[in-house]
């Protein structure tokens, strides 16, 4: 039997002025004590303070977030939301904060530790109602079921997965994005393409899925250097945003595979941002996926500009993955773990840890053994 379902955040609204939603969102959601969850730069630029000042009520603030979110950040939230007694979150960031207020929702209101709701479909209670509105076009975690977390003590990436981390509202503006330093634009923008792309190949992709994933990537192919070149560009950074949530919603319901299971340990045990390593193992892993959905490919290719009607399927598929490279160049992404200083010596060990990642590597559409994950890194080294 072949079924699809889709799930989404409760309610999306998008576009410049959708800021100003807010407050009617905050009263239909009953919340009278906000917390805020954001990280201090987002506070230091304004950014934060545009929030506030929409708000009827004075919201507590939590300002821990660091770029890889820690179970100990999410331990951190809970304990702010116990003290001040707040009855709902406001995610204002990029993935990280998103993710710390998704985690921090339902651990307060579910009994245990964090520790017992790592896997899927292990939350039992809907958690604190949640807006997140992200600051950076990239992770579409105000879209999906997932929070990914650093545990700390094993150096390893973990996800809790689950309907109840779905936001209730998301608040998608382009407003929120023009103080990311070009440095975030890049590498969220190829983390959307990288979501984009996984989704398009994954074993589970649907016609929706399929459609959602195509649009982002001829929106990113097109818009990524600009609003990179010029972080201004409304019409730019309105296409990213808008990209990103589309990215988000196919890999939310298709999932994502390879990339993201071998950039886990690059994160979790050398701190390299997520962004940054899907965006380095992105062309390694397509030639790897190339040859079990060539005509997938070419699809990729002409959405990302490519022209490909004289090309036969393999000479697309290299077409699509040059096209990435090109991207990944026009923003400035490091084209090589030996660029990190991540000793050789660390491949193996990484490979057993990408290899643990069975939820998404049952995604992808080619099988990988530990040696096949070792033969990547080293490409891509």
């Amino acid at each position: 039997m072949n079924i699809s379902t889709f799930s989404m955040a409760n309610k999306l609204i998008t576009g410049t002025d959708s800021l100003n939603q807010l407050p009617e969102e905050v009263k239909r959601l009953g919340i009278k004590n906000p917390l805020i969850v954001t990280d201090k730069i987002l506070i230091q630029a304004g950014v934060v303070k545009q929030v506030q000042n929409l708000l009827p009520m004075e919201p507590g603030v939590f300002s821990d977030v660091n770029p890889e979110p820690e179970i100990e950040i999410v331990e951190q939230c809970l304990q702010a939301i116990k003290v001040g007694n707040h009855d709902g979150l406001i995610a204002v960031g990029g993935g990280s904060a998103i993710d710390i207020a998704k985690a921090a929702s339902v651990m307060a209101t579910n009994k245990g530790k964090i520790e017992e709701y790592f896997g899927i479909n292990l939350v039992e209670s809907p958690g604190l109602p949640l807006i997140a509105i992200p600051t950076t076009a990239g992770t579409g975690s105000e879209v999906t079921n997932i929070s990914i977390l650093s545990d700390t003590k094993e150096q390893v990436k973990k996800g809790i997965v689950s309907p109840f981390l779905l936001p209730d509202v998301a608040i998608v503006s382009p407003i929120m994005t023009i103080t990311c330093p070009p440095s975030v634009t890049a590498a969220s923008g190829v983390d959307a393409l990288v979501h984009a792309v996984e989704a398009y190949i994954s074993k589970f992709a649907s016609p929706i899925t399929d459609a959602l994933a195509i649009g982002a990537m001829k929106l990113i192919s097109t818009h990524l250097p600009k609003a990179y070149s010029n972080p201004e560009n409304i019409e730019s950074r309105e296409a990213m945003i808008t990209a990103s949530l589309m990215a988000g919603l196919a890999f939310g319901n298709a999932g994502v595979g390879a990339v993201h299971a071998l950039a886990y340990p690059l994160g979790g045990r050398f701190h390299i941002a997520h962004g940054v390593s899907n965006s380095l193992l992105l062309p390694y892993v397509m030639k790897w996926n190339k040859i079990s959905c060539l005509e997938r490919f070419r699809d990729i290719a002409e959405a990302l500009g490519e022209k490909v009607d004289h090309l036969n399927d393999d000479q697309a598929a290299d077409a699509a993955i040059e096209a990435m490279i090109r991207i990944c160049r026009y923003v400035e992404i490091p084209q090589s773990l030996r660029e990190f200083n991540i000793p050789e010596s660390a491949i193996s060990e990484m490979a057993e840890e990408a290899l643990k990642q069975t939820r998404l590597l049952r995604n992808n559409p080619r099988k990988l053994s530990k040696k096949d994950i070792e033969q990547i890194y080293r490409a891509a080294y």
